[in-house]
């Protein structure tokens, strides 16, 4: 098997490793195809990641520290091809989805893997992560109705959470990225506007440019992974608005305005983040119901129609390149993994 590793910042090599035998309770994959995420990946590949940071503690193939060398990825769909003990025979030769990192190979148990739904292609399925994401955003933004939302960042996550969004009646649902493709694929997700952003240059000697807008929203969600959006995000809520974070900023830092108009707006700012459940929601909600939301919303947005790059696995330096170097030339850049 081969296996991708990162070895220092915008450094990462192909390793190759024997392909592991399942023993009783394991199944062994073959991976098809994962997708790069352009936001905690790119931390990762850029050594901007906070040092001692665990991986993912709610997830068996991500346990252990982020630091290198690393594997890393979360976003597989290969086909089960051994399984360790009779019982799980009946899973060889289904499709399924995984938190696993890029290889070409892996072990796991079948509590770790998710079959994948009739009527979803495996491209749609590399999706989930990034769905159940946006979901959670919804979930934890709580719009209402005649409500006026905007967005800041059409990544591919940004992009997912304004799709769902534009589905609630809304009063008006306003979007902002520096990128022309994405304020395209923005409108073509349903934004009723998608105004590009003024995150990198604003300043208090650069005014934003979009000064009619201040205070207008009373959701907005930051979905840059920019610490400086934070400050524009605050600019454009009106009083006792909400401001759901999703961004995950790693090491990056910017001066935050807390002292001026956030002090007597009773802005909240929420926090939000995939791996938990808002603890108000426990009780009737569990990943498992939320996963089946996801899928139903990949059934109704197609996503794959934001797949901008494809690449074999073995060109995966090329891939990391352009999404580091050429973010506006990509949304969502996959891998695509040799048979047999």
């Amino acid at each position: 098997m081969r296996a991708l590793y990162f070895t220092a910042p915008r450094q990462i090599e192909i390793r190759e490793e024997p392909i592991p035998e399942p023993t009783p309770g394991q199944i062994l994959v073959q991976t098809l195809f994962t997708a790069i995420s352009p936001g905690t990946e790119m931390l990762i590949y850029r050594g901007d990641v906070p040092e001692g940071l665990a991986a993912d503690e709610n997830i068996a193939s991500l346990a252990g520290e982020l630091q290198y060398p690393l594997k890393y990825g979360y976003a597989n769909v290969g086909r089960i091809t051994g399984a360790g003990s009779p019982d799980l025979t009946g899973w060889v030769d289904r499709l399924i989805f995984s938190f696993q990192p890029h290889q070409t190979h892996f072990l796991a148990t079948p509590d770790q893997v998710i079959p994948i739904p009739d009527g979803i292609t495996p491209e749609q399925a590399l999706f989930l992560p990034n769905m159940e994401t946006a979901v959670n955003f919804v979930m934890d933004g709580q719009p209402l109705i005649g409500e006026r939302v905007a967005v800041f960042g059409q990544g591919i996550v940004g992009l997912l959470t304004t799709a769902l969004l534009a589905q609630f009646p809304l009063k008006s649902l306003i979007t902002f990225d520096r990128y022309p493709r994405r304020r395209a694929a923005s409108r073509q997700a349903g934004a009723h506007q998608a105004l590009e952003s003024w995150a990198a240059s604003s300043s208090p000697d650069h005014p934003t440019p979009h000064t009619g807008l201040a205070g207008f929203f009373d959701l907005t969600y930051e979905l840059t992974g920019s610490p400086a959006a934070l400050n524009d995000a605050i600019s454009v809520t009106g009083f006792d608005g909400r401001i759901v974070i999703g961004s995950w900023y790693g090491q990056k830092r910017a001066p935050i305005d807390l002292g001026g108009y956030f002090h007597r707006s009773r802005i909240r700012l929420i926090s939000s983040q995939v791996s938990t459940l808002a603890p108000h929601l426990s009780g009737r909600w569990d990943k498992a119901r939320r996963f089946d939301v996801a899928w139903e919303m990949i059934r109704k947005v197609n996503p794959e129609q934001w797949i901008t790059q494809r690449y074999p696995f073995d060109q995966v330096g090329n891939a990391y390149q352009l999404v580091d170097q050429n973010p506006q030339n990509t949304i969502q850049t996959i891998l695509e993994y040799p048979s047999g």
